[in-house]
C-alpha cells in the first residue's frame, strides 16, 4: 500500500483528501491519503521522514511552500521559477519538488473561459504572496507581456516584481482603480473574501466591463469579489476548479495514474464545501 498526505500548518482545513481519496477508490488504487499537521519546527524533520520512505509523497501547503525548496534535494525548474513547492515525490531515497498552481490556474482558467485571452486589457492581480507567484508564472507562460500588480504592502509587490522582471507593473493599492479600468482579467490571490474574513474592497464601478473576474478563495464558493462581479454582468470563476486540477499531477506522481478532474468530482467538494 501507497501512502501520501498533505501537510501545513494548521491543516484540518484541507479538502485535499476527499479528492485524492475519490480518485484513489475510482482506480481501484491501493493507497491512502491524509492530512499531517507540521508545525514549521517540524519541517526539516518531516523531510527526512520522506527519505525514508514512510510516505511516497506529499503536497505542501501554508506555511511551508517557500520553506521546502530549501530542504529538498531536487526542485524543477518550474518550482525555482516561482520559489515555492507544493508537490513532493521521493525517487531512489531523495525528495523531488515542483509547483502545480500554475497548472492548475491556468488549466481551470482555460478550461471555464477558452477565450480569457481574447478581451481587450491587461491581467490585474491583487496579492504578492505565493499564489501570486503561481499566477503571474503561469500568465507569462501564455504569453501575458505586461501584469498589473498591486499589494496593499507595496514593498511585497516590489518584491515580486523584482523577481519576475519587467513583465510585471506594480500599482499602489490606492491607485486600484486606475488599474482595473484596463483589466481583461482580475485575479485575487488575496485571503480577503474567504469564511471569516472580510471582503476584498474593490472598485467594481470601475472595472472594464469585459473583464473576467477570478477568486483564487474557494470558501466560500461565491465570495463576495464574485457575487459583485455577476451582479454587474461579469463573468466570474472561484478557486475551486484550481484545486482540483492542481492536485492531478501530484496524484501521478504518487499513483502512476493521471486522473481526471470530472464535475462529479467537482459536485463533491463543493457539497462538502457548503455542508461546512
Amino acid at each position: 500500500m501507497r501512502h501520501a498526505a498533505v501537510i501545513g500548518w494548521p491543516i484540518s482545513h484541507s479538502r485535499s483528501p476527499l479528492i485524492h481519496g475519490y480518485w484513489l477508490k475510482q482506480h481501484g488504487i491501493d493507497g491512502t491519503y491524509e492530512r499531517r499537521p507540521v508545525p514549521p519546527a517540524d519541517l526539516p524533520a518531516f523531510v527526512e521522514t520522506l527519505r525514508r520512505g514512510d510516505l511516497i509523497g506529499c503536497n505542501v501547503t501554508v506555511p511551508h511552500k517557500e520553506a521546502v525548496l530549501r530542504l529538498v534535494d531536487s526542485a524543477d525548474d518550474i518550482a525555482r521559477a516561482i520559489g515555492a513547492a507544493n508537490t513532493l515525490w521521493v525517487e531512489d531515497g531523495r525528495v523531488l519538488a515542483t509547483n502545480t498552481d500554475a497548472y492548475g490556474f491556468l488549466t481551470n482558467l482555460t478550461a471555464a473561459y477558452p477565450d480569457w485571452q481574447g478581451a481587450p486589457g491587461v491581467p490585474f492581480i491583487a496579492g504578492a504572496g505565493g499564489a501570486a507567484r503561481a499566477v503571474i508564472y503561469a500568465l507569462r507562460g501564455a504569453g501575458c507581456k505586461n501584469i498589473l500588480l498591486s499589494n496593499r504592502t507595496r514593498e511585497r509587490a516590489d518584491e515580486l516584481a523584482r523577481f519576475f522582471g519587467d513583465d510585471v507593473e506594480v500599482l499602489d493599492w490606492a491607485n486600484r482603480r486606475h488599474a482595473v479600468a484596463d483589466a481583461s482579467l482580475v485575479v485575487n490571490t488575496t485571503t480577503q473574501g474567504m469564511a471569516g474574513q472580510p471582503a476584498l474592497d474593490f472598485p467594481f464601478d470601475a472595472l472594464n466591463p469585459l473583464s473576467i473576474v477570478h477568486d483564487l478563495v474557494y470558501v466560500p464558493l461565491e465570495t463576495p469579489l464574485m457575487a459583485g462581479a455577476r451582479l454587474r454582468g461579469h463573468r466570474t470563476l472561484g478557486g475551486l476548479g484550481m484545486l482540483l486540477h492542481q492536485a492531478v499531477v501530484g496524484f501521478e506522481h504518487w499513483f502512476g495514474v493521471k486522473p481526471a478532474v470530472t464535475d462529479e468530482l467537482y459536485r463533491l467538494v463543493a457539497a462538502n464545501i457548503e455542508a461546512h
